[in-house]
């Protein structure tokens, strides 16, 4: 059986998470005990239903289940409706509740067998082994038996203390290839957990040998740990050595090395410590993978099944944030980062992405003061670069400045040294320091032809009529690179009309303020377009529409906006350029179709 079998399989089961269909009818409600009950009562149910489908909606899912909570009171026998709920609320972490729902709706004879999924992790989490037994025997269905149940029942018999069964239960794994990875990293643990020591170091080593899996921080966690407190630090401070040498240290691992490093073998205590725990491995395992293959619901309601089995689980509420921040549920995932102890080795990666989130929000302040706070703890390039993009919104440049000065001193690669001079080249060209901002621009240009470098230096020089036909190559390249961006395409429109192709540069400023119809500086270009197109109205249009946003870039001239509703363009732009050149750039212009809303 294939991993894709199970996923398709999974996926239907958690269909109603994301779901917004009618499940209940206005006249759906229980039957009331009078006549004169019904309106009310039916009422106060599609009400509530309605509400939490509007929450939904807004990914508020903690309302939403809320108010589903209270239209299934008023209805509880509508499985449908059972079934949104359980899947709300074991997305929110609220376990204990969702297990009541599975719970009704296993009594209604549902065919979910997330259901028994659920209830048997109720139990397991509560030490009801015998019992989570009996709920995954119920599950007849091949995909979740060959993977869910295996791994859950093998974690069951542990927490009995029944070693053989355990491990007979792990292995039913085997059977698909697709799972092997997924054995070799239980069996280990299962070998770890009771204190097989000897058979464990193999089975760790034969795990991080496997070319087919990935090694994860969270999976050196587990092996540094075993070695430490089996007497053998120098071999885990080796393996952390190895595995970060010549690599980008991200945080995360840093910390991890730093710990590992720092450790004492007598006062380390093992990471599997109880059934619950090693579950909790098992379904971010899952969890995980599932992630990578973008399959976004399932991974959520399983990591979310992790938490609750370990609420210290580092590593799950660092994936579990991601998921929110993918749903763009930024609030949601600052609370799960707060919820990481000070002292825990992902907390300072959580912290910082914390103010990456608040960024999002545009709460710039609030960014400010958390990433000055961890500074007085950390001197980490990543706070100084955020910091830095943080005043550049913030149009403090000249203070941003001083970060990225601060960060380029400690960047030791050109990926991240790209970056610093591109974005230090902006503040600069904003503080009207063109020839400094020039000078960075280009050092970033010579090491990345990145896309947003090449539209920026091509749409500058465009504005001050240099380099013409060089620069309109730039933003051919970088409309190539990136033909849906909204920025990219008014730069090439820009282009286009200040050369003398007014209709054609009508196509690309349209696609600009269709994707990104809030930007002032692309809707006043798109009015330039329309008057020296002959459409005069249009341009007026445009012009008025660019007056009432918000103009985050300082770019936009309001008083010559102004002056063109009065007057008109009085004349045309100018610029010196080699036609011939220009016309064979934009033969090279890429061709591409609407770009699709749709997400499978």
């Amino acid at each position: 059986m294939s991993k894709i079998s199970f996923l398709s399989i999974l996926m239907v089961s958690t269909a109603l998470f994301i779901s917004c269909s009618p499940i209940v009818s206005e006249h759906n409600s229980t039957a009331p005990t009078t006549q004169s009950s019904a309106p009310q009562q039916a009422s106060n149910s599609y009400g509530a239903y309605l509400s939490g489908m509007v929450a939904q909606i807004r990914k508020d899912y903690d309302g939403a289940a809320d108010y589903y909570k209270i239209a299934s009171d008023k209805d509880p026998n509508n499985i449908e409706l059972i079934n949104r709920l359980y899947i709300l609320l074991t997305s929110k972490g609220r376990i204990e509740e969702a297990s009541v729902y599975a719970d009704k709706a296993i009594a209604l004879n549902t065919d979910n067998n997330f259901a028994y999924i659920l209830v048997a992790t109720k139990q397991l989490h509560d030490s009801n082994y015998k019992a989570s037994l009996a709920t995954t025997a119920k599950i007849k269905e091949p995909t979740y038996s060959a993977l869910m149940v295996s791994v859950l029942n093998a974690w069951n018999y542990a927490g009995l203390g029944e070693e053989n069964k355990a491990f007979t239960e792990l292995k039913k794994l085997k059977k698909d290839k697709d799972f092997l990875h997924l054995y070799n990293q239980q069996r280990a643990m299962l070998l770890d957990y009771f204190n097989q020591t000897a058979e464990a170091e193999k089975a760790y080593e034969k795990m991080l040998q496997d070319k087919n899996g990935e090694i994860s921080v969270r999976m050196l966690e587990l092996v540094t740990n075993f070695y430490i407190r089996n007497n053998q630090k120098d071999k885990a401070v080796v393996m952390m050595n190895t595995m970060v040498n010549g690599q980008y240290l991200d945080n995360l691992l840093g910390a991890l090395k730093n710990k590992v490093t720092q450790a004492e073998p007598e006062n380390t205590k093992p990471i599997l410590s109880s059934a619950q725990i090693g579950a909790a491995e098992a379904l971010f395992a899952i969890a995980s993978s599932f992630y990578q293959d973008e399959s976004l619901d399932v991974a959520h309601l399983y990591t979310a099944l992790t938490i609750y089995m370990n609420p210290n689980y580092h590593t799950a509420k660092i994936l579990m944030a991601d998921i929110y921040e993918t749903r763009e549920m930024y609030e949601d995932a600052n609370k799960i980062y707060d919820s990481i102890n000070s002292d825990d080795i992902a907390y300072y990666p959580a912290q910082l992405k914390k103010a990456r989130n608040m960024i999002k929000q545009d709460d710039y302040k609030g960014a400010e003061i958390l990433l000055e706070s961890l500074s007085e703890d950390y001197n980490d390039i990543n706070i100084y670069m955020e910091l830095g993009d943080v005043l550049r919104l913030n149009n403090r440049h000249a203070e941003a400045i001083e970060y990225y000065d601060k960060a380029i001193s400690m960047a030791d690669n050109n990926v991240t040294l790209w970056v610093l001079y591109y974005a230090k080249g902006i503040s600069l060209e904003r503080l009207g320091k063109m020839d400094e901002a020039e000078e960075y621009l280009l050092k970033a240009y010579n090491i990345n032809r990145h896309f947003l470098v090449l539209n920026h230096i091509g749409y500058s020089w465009i504005k001050q009529g240099k380099k013409v036909n060089e620069a309109f190559e730039m933003i051919v390249s970088a409309y190539n690179q990136a033909p849906f961006d909204p920025n990219i395409n008014d730069s090439l429109g820009f282009a286009l009309y200040n050369l003398g192709y007014y209709n054609m540069s009508l196509k690309y400023l349209e696609k600009a303020a269709d994707i990104y119809p809030s930007s002032a500086v692309i809707n006043s270009h798109l009015g330039d377009a329309y008057w020296l197109a002959g459409r005069k109205n249009e341009a007026r249009f445009q012009w008025q529409h660019a007056l009432q946003l918000k103009d985050d870039t300082g770019e936009l001239n309001p008083k010559e906006i102004k002056a063109k509703l009065r007057q008109g363009m009085k004349k045309a732009p100018e610029l010196n350029y080699d036609k011939e050149e220009i016309e064979q750039t934009i033969k090279k212009i890429r061709k591409t179709g609407k770009q699709s809303s749709v997400k499978l």
